[in-house]
Parts: structure tokens; sequence; C-alpha cells
């Protein structure tokens, strides 16, 4: 078999791929030797910028296919009969850790999709919890300093960290589930996967309808302890690629069934708590879960790079039948996840073969840097918009109904929000095993934190429920006393 030519990127045969071009066997590499510049500019530019957020990553091919009709609900063709098939991409990640962090670290684990569907990509960017530390976009640049290394010691700070959560209450539901058995997935394919936020669907007559996705494991739950993962990230920093990929490649092709809640749009109105507030979840006895279909995720990406990193997921990719809600998060991501992307990707980060529909596009962005595909060749004329000469104009027929919520627009507190009966809720359905562990990754996440600091947090707890806080404070004695004999400090009475 004859084997391809080597060739610069320009398509010129390359003689010589040993040794640089010299003026004699021993003298100076000339300038001239253009291959040799080529090689070494662009292997300093083999490295784009990792996500500020979730940058270790990990990510398969798949498919989705309907197990129930849900169209009395959505009109979103990704779901119109029973038995369809789409196409999927999947990328799940840590939040806080660098490109080259360990993957067994205790953290929320990220949860994208990207549905490549008849009337263009949805991508359903959420985590493995159904909650977040914060409900307002405008603390997540605040929450997510706190979560990365102090700008002067270049370490992780749990000071920070728990500086941070205690001053907000609301983080206490995510807190909850972070330091709980639930913490340290042992791969991607043993966590389930959350929307996490309020979306909403829309169907053919107008109706609205508030629904959050739930994505649930069909390979059970499986967890590290902290003892375990340390173990673990011992031996290798690289424990969720190689048993994703492993277990891709062996044929043992990892499941999820989605499920939804819905919730008529009128009831938002009288709920007793805020179903918009990303820090609660919608009690299942009220809004019970129903059966929507089952993602697989069946083949390995052929290059990494390609298809994992270049990967770009942002929640204001949508289609028609699924929409937004008030929920302030959501608000701020619509915006952030995109911007990150033309930031990190570029311009065009849409077009690359990872990111691209399947579907038709067109629009009427033009030009930018690396515009590497049509630049409106064929229809030259017809580069803005409206115009005479047939270009791509609006479809009114995929016009979502009126969002009917309103109110004075003001920069509203959070003072009538219970931060502390659902994560109550939470710790009272764990038995006593998990709060015991639950008490102790608490406390040695707080080894070393402020007393001040420690004592506010631990009303948090108390307000919880008050066997939580007094296992939380007996967990920290406890090391107190395993690390200094002699001590007896009470937390709580400081």
């Amino acid at each position: 078999m004859t084997k391809k030519k080597l060739t610069t990127s320009a398509g010129s045969p390359v003689p010589s791929n040993e040794h640089s071009l010299t003026a004699g066997k021993r003298g100076p590499v000339l300038i001239q030797d253009y291959q040799l510049l080529e090689k070494l500019a662009h292997q300093n530019r083999e490295r784009i910028p990792e996500r500020v957020v979730h940058a270790k990553g990990w990510g398969a091919h798949g498919t989705f296919t309907v197990t129930n009709d849900i169209s009395k609900y959505t009109r979103a063709k990704i779901f119109s009969e029973v038995g369809k098939k789409t196409e999927i991409m999947a990328r799940f990640s840590t939040v806080a850790g660098e490109l080259g962090a360990a993957d067994a670290e205790r953290d929320v684990r990220g949860f994208s999709l990207k549905f490549y569907t008849e009337e263009g990509n949805w991508d359903l960017v959420g985590n493995n919890t159904p909650v977040f530390f914060v409900r307002d976009g405008y603390k997540f640049p605040d929450f997510i300093h706190t979560q990365k290394r102090h700008p002067k010691t270049n370490l992780r700070s749990p000071e920070a960290m728990w500086d941070f959560w205690s001053l907000h209450p609301e983080s206490l539901h995510q807190v909850t589930i972070l330091m709980s058995d639930r913490g340290i997935p042992v791969a991607p394919q043993f966590m389930n996967g959350y929307g996490s936020h309020t979306y909403s669907f829309w169907n053919n007559d107008g109706e609205r309808f508030w629904v959050k996705f739930h994505f649930k494991t069909k390979q059970g739950h499986k967890h590290y302890t902290n003892a375990e993962a340390t173990e673990v990230i011992g031996k290798s920093r690289e424990s969720y690629q190689e048993e994703l990929f492993g277990a891709i490649e062996d044929g043992n092709y990892p499941k999820w069934s989605l499920k939804v809640q819905i919730m008529p749009e009128k009831d938002a109105e009288k709920t007793p708590y805020n179903p918009f507030d990303l820090t609660k979840v919608w009690p299942h006895g009220d809004y019970p879960l129903i059966d929507v279909g089952e993602l697989e995720l069946n083949r390995n990406p052929n290059n990494y790079f390609q298809y994992v990193e270049n990967a770009a997921y942002s929640p204001s990719n949508i289609v028609p039948g699924i929409s937004f809600s008030p929920d302030r998060m959501l608000q701020a991501r619509l915006f952030s996840y995109a911007d990150a992307h033309r930031y990190r990707l570029g311009t065009h980060y849409e077009a690359l073969p990872v990111n691209q529909a399947k579907s038709e596009v067109n629009h009427y962005h033009k030009d930018g840097a690396m515009r590497f595909f049509d630049n409106n060749n064929e229809n030259p004329d017809a580069y803005y918009e409206p115009n005479s000469f047939d270009g791509p104009v609006a479809d009114a027929s995929v016009k979502e109904p009126p969002m009917n919520i309103s109110g004075d627009v003001d920069r509203y507190g959070h003072e009538d929000h219970d931060d502390f009966k659902q994560p109550g809720d939470l710790f009272r359905l764990f038995n006593d095993e998990q709060k015991n562990r639950l008490f102790v990754n608490i406390a040695t996440a707080m080894d070393g934190v402020s007393e001040g600091i420690v004592k506010r947090q631990l009303k948090h707890f108390y307000a919880a429920d008050p066997a939580y806080g007094k296992g939380v404070e007996n967990a920290i004695n406890e090391m107190k006393k395993t690390k200094d004999p002699n001590s007896n400090e009470n937390p709580k009475e400081l």
C-alpha cells in the first residue's frame, strides 16, 4: 500500500522530516527552513485557553431514543414520536479543577448534552446535582473565585470557600449534596444528570409548561469515600477517562433514562417556594417524574481535542417547543456560555464539526477571524435583511407564546426565601451511616478554616436540622482532639 506523502500545511511536499536546514554539517540553522519554523510556530499554538469553569472533561457520542409520548406538552420535533432517535454529543466535567486536575476529586460534575435535532441544536447544560450553590448569576463570578486558586498562595483556599458559603445560606442545599456520599462519583456513567434549571415547554396550542429534566443512571450509583478517592488519585489522575472510554470500547454502553417534571404555567404563582430558584427542587409528590426516553453513549470520539475539547455547549441553544424561564442563573448563563466560547474558540465556534448543526443553517453573520466555511458566496447580494434577493427570512410559525410573568424592575433580594427546609429534608433522608460520613466529609473540608467562619457555617447546619449541626460540630471537635489531644474547644460556644 502506497503511503501518503508528507506535505507542508500549504500542500507542498516535504523532502525530509528529520533534520534542520544548516549551512554545512556543523553550521548554523538557516531561517529559510520554513518547515522548521512552521512546526515550531504551530506547536506554540497547539493549546487553546482552557475553560474557566469545567476545564477537565470527558465525552462521547451517542443516541437519544424517545420511549414515551410527551407531545401534549411540547411541539419540539425531537419528542414528536415514540421510537425517534437523535444523535447526541455528551461531555462530563468537574467544576473547579484545571485541565490537569485529578478526575476523582470531590466536586460537582457537569453533565452537558448536545442534541443534533432536525430543527437545530438543543443544548442541555446541567450538572449531576438538581440544585446549585447560588440562585443569582450576579454572584457566580464571586463563587467561582472561591473555588479557584488564591491570588497570593496560588493554592485552593478552604477559607475562601467556606467564607463564601457561610455568608450565603442558599448554598447549604448544594453543600449537603456535595459533602454527601454522592460527592465523588466513581465515573460519569454512575451518576445522574439534571438540567438543574427550570426550563419551559410549549405546545402547538400555545400552552406553556415549566419543566425540570432528570437523567437517571441505569448503571446504578457508585461513589468513592474520601479515602478511596485518595487511593485512586495516587494511581491515576485520569480514572474517569479510563472508565468511560474503556466501557464504550468494550461495548458496555452507558445509559440513562430521561424523565421530566411538568408544572402548569399558572402553578408558579402559588407554590410555597420559588420554582425558578436554582437552589430548590420541586417535590416529586407534587410534580411526579414522567418517562420520556433513553440516552445511550455508544461511540468514543476519534480525536479528543476535536470532539471533546472543542465541544461548546450553551443553554441559549434551544429549538421550537423548548424555552427558558425567569430563573436568574439561567438568564445569566444564556449570555455567559456563548460568550465564553467566542473568546475561547473564536467567532465561528459553532461551525466546528462537533458544534455544527445537522440541520440547514442560514444566518447573516459575516466575516470574522477564521471564516473557514461559506461566506454567503452563492448569493452575495443578500448580505443584510430584509432584502430583495431571496435571502433567508424569519419563520413566524415558530414564535413561542408569551411568558405570563411580569413585575416592577428592581434588584430584588432573597429575604423571602427559606434556605434551610430543603437541605434539612435531604439530611433526614440519609441513614445513620450516610449522616456520619457527611459529618466527617464536612469536618475534613473545614480543616484549617477560621473559627469565626466555622461558627457561622455551623449555624446554617443547625438551622437545617439540629442533628445536622450537632453532628458536624462533634466531627470537628473529634478531628481537633486527634490533632491536639489537649484541645477542648467547642466551635459552637466561641
